[in-house]
């Protein structure tokens, strides 16, 4: 088999395997073919961590795009963990609208996830322009019954027109979701996938519509595409395999169907609220 080939082969097979175990999965991946390492390392999306900035006293998400050798920069203090002297740094023009941009993004998600953990970095591009990442995750709830994570991985090109007034955006949206309920009248039930979009466009950018206002808005409509194929995709389809069921026993079985669905139903729709208060 060929080394593209083997490559497709992995990617399709991790696609299929649990979105919780990517960790787990890749790393038994690459010491089943070490040669694919490094293509495998940089095409698959691994799930966000979480570290803490101690001098400000905040969290912040590490991942491939701020990260110099072993040491993570944060976005709230610009220094490195471990420290590093020589670590690669935004200019100061994309510091002050990197600074911006998270203010931004920790408002949008507490209003749209009440909760979790969000990080931007931005870094330069060859000619005009700059690029970024948003990062988004938010955990299970408080009350144990439901355990998971999503993940949003946003990662926007920003080529700037030589007019200034007029940019070009390409966005590329990752999305990794698994969760796992435990209902006592649905029992344990799992699930789990990612999905990926892109989209481009021209915007103009003036002092009403900054950047982070064009980025911001792109983002928040791919987010919500992304949260109806996921619903449609995951949480439809599971209720109605679940719907197709048939109880052995009588109505009393029925009715127990009944609850379990219920119970089931209620856990699939709270999982992600994506939509904001009507107040907001």
């Amino acid at each position: 088999m060929s080394t593209d080939a083997q490559l497709d082969a992995a990617l399709d097979l991790m696609r299929r395997l649990p979105p919780e175990r990517i960790d787990t999965s890749l790393g038994e991946l690459v010491d089943l073919v070490p040669d694919l390492c490094e293509d495998l390392l940089s095409s698959i999306d691994q799930p966000l961590k979480v570290a803490r900035d101690n001098l400000v006293g905040k969290e912040y998400l590490i991942c491939d795009y701020n990260r110099d050798g072993d040491s993570y920069r944060s976005p709230w203090s610009n220094r490195y963990d471990p420290p590093l002297e020589d670590g690669a740094v935004p200019t100061d023009r994309l510091r002050r609208l990197e600074e911006e941009a998270n203010q931004v993004f920790e408002q949008y998600r507490q209003l749209y996830y009440e909760g979790g953990v969000s990080s931007v970095y931005l870094w330069e591009l060859s000619g005009n322009g700059f690029a970024g990442v948003v990062l988004i995750k938010k955990g299970g709830d408080n009350s144990g019954k439901i355990q998971g994570s999503w993940d949003s991985i946003h990662v926007i090109e920003v080529q700037e027109k030589s007019s200034g007034k007029n940019a070009h955006y390409k966005l590329t949206s990752t999305v990794m979701l698994w969760l796992k309920t435990m209902f006592p009248a649905s029992g344990t039930v799992s699930l789990g996938g990612s999905l990926m979009r892109q989209s481009e466009q021209d915007m103009q950018v003036t002092d009403s519509n900054p950047h982070i206002v064009n980025i911001g808005k792109m983002i928040e409509e791919a987010e919500n595409k992304i949260k109806v194929s996921l619903s449609e995709i995951y949480f439809s389809k599971t209720l109605n395999v679940v719907n197709g069921l048939r109880c052995k026993d009588g109505v009393e079985d029925d009715q127990k169907k009944t609850e379990h669905l219920k119970a089931l139903e209620k856990a699939l729709t709270n999982r992600h609220k994506l939509t904001p208060p009507a107040d907001s």
